[in-house]
Order: structure tokens, then sequence, then C-alpha cells
């Protein structure tokens, strides 16, 4: 077995572990996953049959090959996880929501600098290629001034399942759940917004807590509307885009998702996106208006890209591929929408607003 430069242990092995991380991390040149923390080991030994499984977080961080602790366990241990991990001297990952409150990760950051330890969280999906076709129709400029943009997160899931993520808990929910997603999104395109409004509904049969929001944030000029659902049977836009000059819509979403579950391992070829967007810009003159639409190749997603990033953070070229302060607002906007939902109205934050420029862009 080659000896990689930095071990890496994972803390849980649901469906974030066992689908994303383990492989994502086997697929890291400069890691090797070492040690899985689970209450089934059948099952992890099955997936991995040449990692360690250990029953308690405790035994993990004792080891003196763990480098670097992924928690992938379910966010209401997000904090006290990963408080142990910076304690022991690990650096860390966490599953995205960074945890269930502002307050928490606050914590977290300071403890990471004391420790002078790494600390980063996992928003892989600014790694979609839906994601990086929108950002480089963004920064070529193409479609003048950007006015609106729609996110979506959809998905058809009429049962309620048995999970913790479908009962009341801290840190369950749809908006814990795709919000920091589509957030991260939004905040990497347009930086931190102005103000934030949200409406949440809990929409199927039997179902405890929210399984749908609707979230806008407020730009100057620009208005970005972040949704999803658990029951949206029919294709929506993944990504539409308005400006100045045209639009740019992208239906189909990332494979790497569906890949990742089927048991699909990062190689040559990972990411391809075969389903363009559609954009749309006025080619005409003056006042004229002639509309040409044609299709837009998607770049190839990359969620390997987050771990070779955690990897290099680790060798000390360069900050991990998500800072702890973008986790923070990230976090900043999930406190403000719980806050706007509640109160009814739009929640203004201390700073931000500015649309933040993109190269290449023009009016």
């Amino acid at each position: 077995m080659i000896k990689h430069s930095y071990g890496v242990g994972l803390v849980g092995f649901g469906s974030a572990g066992r689908v994303f991380h383990a492989p994502l991390i086997q697929a890291a040149e400069d890691l090797e996953l070492l040690a899985v923390v689970s209450s089934d080991p059948p099952r992890v030994q099955q997936a991995l049959p040449e990692v360690a499984v250990v029953a308690k977080t405790a035994a993990l961080l004792a080891r003196s090959d763990i480098d670097l602790v992924v928690i992938a366990a379910p966010n209401d241990t997000h904090f006290p996880l990963a408080k142990a991990a910076l304690a022991a001297g690990k650096h860390v990952v966490v599953d995205k929501p960074f945890t269930v409150s502002l307050s928490e990760a606050r914590l977290l950051k300071a403890q990471a600098e004391k420790a002078e330890r790494l600390l980063s969280v996992f928003h892989n999906r600014r790694w979609d290629s839906d994601f990086l076709a929108l950002k480089s129709v963004l920064e070529s400029g193409c479609l003048g001034r950007p006015v609106s943009l729609a996110l979506r997160f959809d998905r058809f899931r009429p049962a309620v399942s048995d999970r913790w993520r479908d009962h009341h808990r801290p840190g369950s929910g749809i908006w814990f759940d795709l919000g920091p997603h589509l957030l991260d999104q939004a905040v990497q395109l347009f930086g931190r917004p102005r103000a934030i409004l949200l409406e949440l509904a809990t929409s199927r049969e039997g179902a405890e807590i929210d399984d749908d929001f609707l979230a806008l944030l407020e730009y100057d000029g620009l208005r970005v509307s972040l949704q999803a659902s658990s029951l949206v049977a029919e294709p929506t836009p993944r990504a539409a885009l308005h400006g100045t000059r045209g639009s740019f819509v992208k239906y189909s979403g990332d494979p790497q998702e569906a890949w990742l579950h089927e048991g699909r391992a990062p190689a040559p070829g990972w990411g391809v996106d075969e389903r363009p967007g559609t954009l749309t810009v006025n080619e005409g003159e003056d006042d004229s208006v002639a509309l040409v639409s044609r299709e837009f190749p998607a770049p190839a997603g990359d969620y390997p890209a987050y771990y070779a990033g955690m990897a290099a953070a680790l060798a000390g070229q360069g900050p991990p591929p998500v800072t702890v302060d973008e986790a923070l607002t990230v976090m900043t906007l999930l406190e403000a929408g719980l806050d706007s939902y509640r109160q009814g109205r739009w929640i203004r934050l201390k700073e931000g607003g500015s649309l933040r420029r993109l190269h290449g862009h023009r009016g």
C-alpha cells in the first residue's frame, strides 16, 4: 500500500459519509482514509475492507496517524464532534451545514484559530457542473448586467422517511439540508446580500418539519430566489439567470451525486455533463431586439477538487477550498432566514448588499 501524506478519519457512515466523503477522500492522492467511526462495522467493512472501524469517536481521535477528521454525522452533532477533534489537535472538515447555530460556528472558528488547525465545511455544490456553467456565463459578461437569478433544488420524495432529517431535532428540515447549498452558491456569485426573506412550508402527508422553502436575497439592482421542494416531479430549471442583454437557463443538474450513489469512483471523464444549458442573447444594435439562442456546454463537475484542495491546504499550499469565514456567511444567512420566517418580514443584514462585479462584466 502506498503511504499517503495525511491520514484521515471519518466520523459517520450514513449517506453523507458513505456516498460522498469516503470515495472522494480515497480519490485524493495525498490523503489516506484510515478509520471510520460507525455503529455498523459490517456495513463499513463491506464497502471499505482495508479501513479500520471504531465504535467511538474518542478512539479515532486518540490515533496519532489521523491528521484530518471528517465529520459526516447528524447536524446537531457537528459542533461537539468538531470541538473534540480540534481539542485533540486534528484538522477538521465538517459536512454542511457547519453547525446548527451561528454562535456554535463562531466558537469553532475561535477554537481552530487558537489551536492553529485547519477548519473547513464541505460545500461541494460549488463544483456542480450546472453551477460552473452559470459562473462561466456570468464571468463572460454576455448577458449584460444581471437583474434576477433563480436557483432551484427540487426532488420528488412524497414519502416521509424515518431518518433524523425528517424528525424534529436541531438542524433538521429542508432549509438546513439544501439551504446551505443554494446560499453558498449565491454568495459565491454575488457576495453577501443586503437582506433575506424566507418562507417555509410542510407539504407532505405526515411531515413533521419543513420540506419546502422559498428564499429571496436582495442585492443592489439584483434579486436572487432560492427554492427547494420535496414534491416536484416535473423537471424545473436548476438555474435561470436574466440580464439586460439576455438569459441563461439550465434544466438538468450535475451527474456526480447520482454516480456516487451508483458506487462509481472518480476517474477520467468524471463529472462530464452532456446536457447543455441554453444561452439567449440580444445581438440587436442600439434599441433593436434580435434574440439568438444557442446551446451552452457545461464544464465538468469536480467534487474531487474539494479534497484535493484540503490536501494542498494541509501541505501549506494555500487556504482550504472553503474557508471558515465563507461558512460563517452561510450560517449567518441560515439564521437570518429563520428570523425572517418567524417574524414574517425581510431581515436586513448588517453588512453586504453590494453586487460583487465579476471579471468580464459589462453593462
